[in-house]
C-alpha cells in the first residue's frame, strides 16, 4: 500500500474517501483494504481510474462492490462541501479584501459562493434521490416507478453541468484577469491553483460515476424486481388516497409559485426532459391542465399555502 501511494500522491484522496488512514506500516493493498473493511477490487478498480484512467474489464466489473462505491462517493461529497470548498473560500477572504468596498474582491467570493452553490444543489439532488434508490436496490426495493434510466439520463444531459462548468470559467477568468492589485499574491494563487485542483477532482468523480458506478449499478437494478405481493398492496392503498409522488409534488410547488420549466429543472437539479414527463403524468393523474387548476389542487390537499402564493397570477 505505501508503494502505491508513493507512486501516485493522488491517491491519498482516493483512500481517505475509503475510510483507510495512514500509518499502515508494511501491509499490502489486500491486508488494509480487509483491515477497513473495503473491497479490495473496488478499491483498486478506483485506484487504476484517478490514476491512469483505465476502465475496469468485464470480468473486474462483475467484482466491484456496489457498497464500496457508494460509500466512496458519499465521502468525495463530503469532503468537497464541507472541507476542501470552505477551504478555499477562507484562501479567497485572506488573499482579496472581499468587502464591498472592493468591488473585485467582492465579485470574486460573490461568484465563489455561487459556483459552490450550483455544485451542493447538484450533490444534494445525487444523494438525496440517486444514492437513495442505490441503497434501496441494495435492501431489495426496487419502486415501480423509478428506475436507473431517469438518473442515467438526467447526469448525462443535464444542463446544470453545462452552468457549473461556466461559473467555473467565470470565476477563473475573474481572478485571472482581474485581481487586484492590492491582493495578497502568494495567498491569491494558492487559492487558485487549489481551485483548479477541485475543477480536475471533480471531472474525474464525473467520470467515474459514469465510467463505473451506474454500469455497476445497472447490473445490481437487473437482479431485483419491482417490488409486489405485500409492498405492492401497501403501494396501492398509499396511492388511492394519495396518488402523487414526492418527485410530482415538487414539480407542483414550483408550477404554482409560476416557475418555467426551465426554472424547475434547474431547482431540483433535473433535466428538462424530466419536468416535461412529470407534467404530463400530473396532468394524467389529476385531470388537471392548467396551473390556475394546480393552484386549488395544491391548496387544498396542503402541498403549497395560501400566503406562500398569494400575489402570484395565473391564466
Amino acid at each position: 500500500m505505501a508503494e502505491l501511494i508513493g507512486d501516485d500522491f493522488n491517491l491519498l484522496q482516493v483512500m481517505s474517501r475509503f475510510g483507510i488512514a495512514l500509518g499502515f506500516g508494511d501491509k499490502s493493498v489486500d491486508e488494509v483494504c480487509r483491515e477497513n473493511n473495503v473491497d479490495t477490487d473496488t478499491f483498486l478498480a478506483v485506484c487504476n481510474f484517478v490514476s491512469q484512467g483505465l476502465k475496469p474489464s468485464f470480468d473486474e466489473y462483475m467484482s466491484l462492490h456496489v457498497e464500496s462505491l457508494l460509500a466512496y462517493l458519499r465521502k468525495s461529497h463530503t469532503f468537497y462541501l464541507d472541507f476542501l470548498l470552505p477551504g478555499i473560500r477562507h484562501m479567497f477572504v485572506e488573499a482579496v479584501d472581499c468587502s464591498t468596498r472592493n468591488e473585485i474582491g467582492f465579485l470574486i467570493l460573490k461568484f465563489f459562493d455561487d459556483y459552490v452553490a450550483e455544485i451542493k444543489c447538484h450533490q444534494d439532488y445525487e444523494s438525496d434521490h440517486f444514492f437513495t434508490y442505490v441503497e434501496n436496490l441494495l435492501k431489495g426495493v426496487r419502486p415501480a416507478d423509478v428506475c436507473l434510466q431517469h438518473f442515467e439520463d438526467d447526469h448525462v444531459h443535464l444542463d446544470h453541468d453545462k452552468l457549473i462548468a461556466q461559473k467555473m470559467a467565470d470565476l477563473k477568468n475573474i481572478i485571472i484577469r482581474y485581481s487586484p492589485s492590492s491582493a495578497n499574491k502568494d495567498l491569491l494563487n494558492d487559492a487558485l491553483m487549489h481551485l483548479c485542483r477541485f475543477e480536475k477532482d471533480m471531472d474525474i468523480h464525473t467520470r467515474l460515476e459514469d465510467t463505473i458506478f451506474i454500469p455497476v449499478v445497472s447490473m445490481l437494478e437487473s437482479q431485483v424486481e419491482v417490488n409486489d405481493g405485500e409492498s405492492e398492496v401497501l403501494a396501492n392503498e398509499t396511492n388511492e388516497k394519495d396518488p402523487l409522488s414526492q418527485r410530482e409534488k415538487e414539480i407542483i410547488t414550483c408550477v404554482v409559485k409560476g416557475q418555467t420549466n426551465k426554472e424547475i429543472a434547474d431547482t431540483l437539479c433535473i433535466a428538462m426532459h424530466t419536468v416535461l414527463t412529470h407534467r404530463r403524468n400530473i396532468a394524467k393523474k389529476l385531470d388537471i391542465h392548467t396551473p390556475a387548476g394546480l393552484v386549488i389542487y395544491a391548496i387544498v390537499h396542503g402541498i403549497v399555502k395560501v400566503e406562500d402564493i398569494k400575489d402570484l397570477q395565473y391564466s
